[in-house]
């Protein structure tokens, strides 16, 4: 290439360049001029939550209730006035998703007299989806907690100290959805040895699997990721309400003979789908997580009458029963990193071969 062709290669790069920073600086420009910024979001599986934290729908109807007019409803937004000296970046809206309701953390570097600015503002536009809404200090931080008629996911924009929220149907937002329910919690321990519990070991391998699903471009919904225990019903709709693909609930067998182990699967028999279905699924989770921790497969069994999550679900479903803890050997391998996160592989496996067939 001669000097002359070098310099006009180096020129239409300098203007392309300029042209691309113009762009990008009117782009900036526009935005700070109309003060308009996306607002960070969080799922619920995401945020760290101390107990004192969880979501308790009694107490809605009582405390720092938010007014909202109803009345006001001719935009797609569900209008959230924000205090006058808040910035965007101490906004987030968080989906707690698991309990229905939207929650919009404001962490100001000035809290002093913030609470009392929704003691005389409440929110508008479209609230249709909105049951009630309260507001309360907690830990440095202003938060408010609207109780949800459905699962949601949104789009937010942050305008002239407005937080403009739209509800959005999952399934327009996601192609792939999943729902992870990991069996137990609270006082329905499942089985129990002197050193581990079935509704530990669940949650460890939701963790593991996590982990790995966040890599991906599926949107995956947990039914409990700390130690609470929702009823059935509420498994079954987390599934129907976000239109999964697939409900995946992980168990932990036991049986009176401390001899029996292995990996066996249940699937709903009685709800029916063309091509991939509940027994497609059950035969993908026990092949993969056998594979995956060198066991033994127990094999496949239709829903019993104790099975509720599976026998009501929808959508394909399946429970797999990872081990035994009435086996002693198997009793021990469960509580090892090592052989859970062999657990979640399986399972993982099993997704991403559910979606490629």
């Amino acid at each position: 290439m001669d000097i002359t062709m070098q310099n006009d290669l180096m020129k239409k790069t300098t203007v392309l360049c300029s042209l691309f920073v113009a762009a990008a600086m009117g782009i900036m420009l526009y935005y700070c001029a109309n003060k308009i910024a996306i607002v960070a979001d969080l799922a619920q599986d995401e945020v760290v939550q101390a107990a004192e934290n969880k979501s308790d729908h009694a107490a809605m109807e009582e405390g720092n209730r938010i007014k909202i007019d109803r009345d006001s409803g001719k935009t797609n937004y569900f209008c959230v006035p924000v205090p006058p000296d808040v910035r965007v970046e101490e906004v987030t809206v968080e989906n707690h998703y698991m309990d229905r309701e939207l929650w919009v953390s404001i962490e100001p570097e000035k809290m002093s007299g913030q609470e009392s600015f929704y003691e005389s503002n409440g929110v508008y536009g479209s609230c249709e989806a909105v049951v009630d809404g309260r507001f309360e200090v907690e830990k440095e931080r202003l938060c408010l907690r609207f109780r949800l008629t459905d699962v949601f996911e949104y789009r937010s924009i942050f305008e002239d100290n407005t937080l403009y929220i739209e509800f959005v149907p999952p399934k327009e937002v996601y192609d792939k959805i999943i729902v992870i329910d990991p069996a137990y919690g609270e006082e329905d321990t499942g089985t129990v040895t002197d050193t581990v519990s079935a509704k530990d070991i669940t949650l460890n391998i939701a963790k593991a699997l996590k982990a790995k699903l966040d890599e991906t471009d599926i949107k995956v919904y947990y039914t409990r990721m700390d130690d609470s225990n929702p009823e059935a019903g509420y498994r079954v709709r987390l599934a129907e309400s976000t239109k999964a693909d697939m409900l995946i609930r992980i168990e932990v067998g036991s049986d009176k003979s401390s001899k029996k182990y292995g990996t066996e699967t249940v699937y709903n028999s009685q709800f029916f789908i063309p091509g991939f279905g509940s027994v497609e699924l059950a035969d993908l989770l026990e092949r993969e997580v056998v594979t995956a921790i060198s066991g033994k497969a127990v094999g496949l069994v239709e829903a019993g009458e104790t099975d509720t999550v599976i026998s009501e679900a929808t959508v394909p479903a399946a429970a797999v029963k990872v081990g035994y803890l009435t086996n002693g050997q198997e009793a021990i391998l469960l509580q090892r990193e090592d052989y859970i996160q062999r657990i979640a592989e399986g399972i993982y496996q099993a997704i991403l071969k559910a979606y490629a067939e």
